[in-house]
């Protein structure tokens, strides 16, 4: 019998690469989060998948999108970097194919046609290796389609922690010390041309996004910016999150439901094809 050959080759994860993987709940993720992937559905419209094209899913998370594309008759492959949000992939879609992998070191075997991406490239504060390893993974002529949080993101919800934070009498955050990078156009399209792209679309807008249930803003802080809540326990967390929507509540809280402040960069970018170069 022909073994079966991975799609998609991975190297070992550092330990920091570890320790941010575990920060994932997949099942928190998928009860709670499940508005990431469907925000983005029409991210699909705009990768346009034709059958039988190859195409990698980079940040797959639980699965969703990578099946919807799976859908419109592409071969897809998802990678993602948490272990638990593979596992679960795999669970939910079981006839697909589904690794662990860094989006700054993995290898395919064979070119895809399209590598797409939703929500995870505000997570890589190396995007210069990401953009490098997107290209040798394409096709000339393949397709590179992501939309991820830009400059601006979230921006009202940082400032209300830091400033719960500093009414603690705790020291404000660093840039430094986010897990995020949220670069402007003109940033990332810079970034992408450096990296042999040619772009043919890019473009930052606003996508005010309505969070899951009444403790929305808290369940968002405790999925996405943890970071926030180190050495923040017992009473102090709560005094923490009832001040950040104490906060919040004027702007963000409407018709019963919190909203998130998202500001997403969206690019179609091509590797070239060696005739045009």
């Amino acid at each position: 019998m022909r073994k079966r050959t991975a799609p998609v080759r991975t190297a070992p994860q550092s330990a920091a690469m570890r320790q941010q993987a575990k920060q994932w709940d997949a099942k928190f993720y998928e009860t709670k989060h499940a508005v990431v992937w469907k925000a983005a559905a029409d991210l699909i419209d705009v990768l346009s998948p034709q059958v039988d094209e190859r195409i990698l899913d980079l940040g797959c998370g639980t699965g969703q999108l990578a099946a919807k594309i799976t859908s419109r008759g592409a071969h897809v492959v998802g990678i993602d970097n948490s272990p638990e949000m593979i596992a679960r992939a795999q669970e939910n879609f079981p006839g697909m194919w589904f690794e662990v992998g860094d989006a700054t070191t993995f290898k395919t075997v064979h070119p895809f046609d399209a590598i797409f991406s939703n929500a995870t490239l505000h997570w890589i504060k190396r995007p210069e290796e990401t953009i490098a390893r997107v290209f040798d993974a394409l096709r000339a002529g393949g397709r590179f389609v992501a939309e991820f949080g830009g400059q601006g993101n979230v921006r009202k919800i940082v400032a209300a922690a830091q400033r719960a934070l500093v009414d603690q009498g705790r020291l404000l955050f660093e840039d430094d010390n986010s897990p995020w990078f949220f670069p402007s156009v003109a940033e990332y399209a810079t970034l992408l041309e450096a990296g042999g792209f040619e772009i043919s679309m890019i473009q930052l807008f606003d996508r005010p996004t309505q969070l899951d249930g009444e403790l929305g803003i808290r369940d968002w802080i405790t999925g996405f910016a943890s970071h926030w809540l180190r050495g923040v326990e017992g009473p102090a967390r709560e005094t923490f999150f009832t001040r950040v929507e104490q906060i919040l509540r004027p702007t963000m809280f409407r018709d019963g439901a919190w909203w998130a402040d998202y500001r997403r960069l969206r690019f179609i970018a091509v590797r070239p094809d060696a005739a045009t170069i």
